[in-house]
């Protein structure tokens, strides 16, 4: 079983910057491929990006290639999502989520509880 715990959301405004970290609740984490989602009410999870275990490879939703960057840092059983030029649109809550495959589908198999992200125009 693996806890994941999403931080750094906030207020930002549009063009501005934040840094999403996900900590993990063990090692066991590094296993795992991880990735990032974000959901806004009403609508279905969409993917943003994935990285691999060993911190390669990594994929990115169209919407964000770019402007956000994803990272781990095994040592920390964490994981990042650094978002840069961010837009009104990019308001959402985010997730991170782990599992044994490496895709862009929202069947991971742990989930954290989400963090805000709102962007002001």
């Amino acid at each position: 079983q693996v806890q994941l715990l999403e931080s750094g959301g906030g207020l930002v405004q549009a063009g501005g910057s934040l840094r999403l970290s996900c900590a993990a609740s063990s090692s066991t984490s590094n296993i795992y491929h991880m990735a990032w989602f974000r959901q806004t009410p009403g609508k279905e999870r969409d993917f943003l990006a994935a990285i691999g275990w060993s911190g390669q490879p990594t994929l990115y939703a169209d919407s964000v290639k770019g402007r956000f960057t994803i990272s781990r840092d095994s040592a920390k059983n964490s994981m990042y999502l650094q978002m840069n030029s961010l837009k009104p649109e990019d308001t959402a809550v985010y997730y991170c989520a782990a599992g044994a495959v490496l895709h862009s589908n929202a069947d991971y198999l742990y989930w954290g509880q989400g963090t805000q992200v709102t962007v002001s125009s």
